[in-house]
């Protein structure tokens, strides 16, 4: 296993420069539904926001931090759990939550929200506790990661297509919805299309070492989703918002994740396993969830 820590998934400086420009698109075709009224409608609801905010940026890396501790995965599989911990919410929460029956327009706005704070929060957390635990400390130290430039990339995949997509959908709103509709497929497409050429030369890797992983990105997942359910039912908030909460904290931006573990990690073993396996299984475990809830609101409707 400790081998794992040294395994690198080979992905091309070419193919980084285009999985950076999807990911960009990809946030810029979420901005375009995004405006300023949905930042304003969660300041009316403060409670929300602070409930949101604090599993998504306080509660799931420490509750990911304990894990770690607990089960004590190879040092890159620890730094794989840290890095889509520290990362925001993913936009396809918000169809996840639609079909749940929860409440689509938090969901929405939260995914706007954690984004936004996530051009800081994300390198700070991670940062904090990989260098927290000494084993991914010793993992950090030899790739001198700077936490400079891990924040200038999260401005340049988060923040500026974020800026310019409210920015364009406030002068133009029709022109943004109309290229919204067609972009956000055809970018996500192609980014999965990128991912699986990636991973596809590296069949042996995976092969070799993707059962060490699978375990774990199941609970870490399953853990989140049940935090965010918890949480925000100790805060006596409606069953609606349960629901949102529970799978904004357990759908994250594993895309992003990937990006940043192949540009400063060279593709480290166990982290971009991880990330990978993430990013199927939490689509899996979501829609798992949303039709489960959906389901039995319906049963409870035809009760009554």
């Amino acid at each position: 296993m400790g081998e794992l820590d040294q395994v690198k998934i080979n992905f091309d400086s070419q193919g980084l420069w285009i999985l950076n420009l999807v990911l960009a698109v990809i946030m810029f075709g979420v901005a375009l539904g995004i405006t300023l009224d949905d930042f304003k409608r969660l300041f009316k609801q403060p409670k929300l926001v602070l409930i949101g905010v604090l599993l998504q940026f306080i509660l799931l890396p420490f509750l990911t931090f304990l894990l770690v501790l607990a089960i004590k995965p190879q040092p890159s599989i620890a730094l794989g759990m840290m890095m889509v911990a520290a990362c925001p919410g993913g936009n396809v929460s918000n169809f996840m939550t639609h079909l749940s029956n929860g409440n689509t327009a938090l969901s929405v706005s939260l995914t706007a929200f954690s984004t936004f704070i996530a051009v800081f929060m994300t390198p700070f957390n991670f940062q904090f506790y990989g260098f927290l635990y000494e084993p991914t400390s010793i993992l950090l130290k030899k790739v001198q990661l700077n936490p400079f430039d891990l924040l200038e990339l999260v401005i340049f995949i988060l923040g500026i297509p974020l800026v310019l997509g409210m920015l364009l959908r406030s002068k133009n709103e029709k022109l943004a919805f109309l290229i919204s509709k067609r972009l956000k497929p055809l970018s996500i497409i192609v980014f999965v299309l990128i991912v699986i050429f990636a991973f596809s030369n590296n069949l042996d890797v995976f092969s070799s070492y993707a059962h060490h992983v699978i375990w774990i990105g199941i609970l870490h997942n399953l853990l989140a989703i049940l935090l965010g359910f918890t949480v925000a039912k100790a805060f006596n908030l409606s069953y609606e918002n349960q629901k949102t909460l529970a799978i904004e904290t357990g759908i994250q931006n594993s895309g992003l994740g990937l990006l940043l573990i192949f540009t400063f990690f060279n593709g480290l073993g166990g982290m971009a396993i991880l990330a990978a396996f993430w990013g199927v299984w939490h689509i899996v475990s979501g829609l798992i969830i949303s039709f489960y809830w959906s389901f039995k609101d319906r049963k409870i409707l035809e009760i009554s």
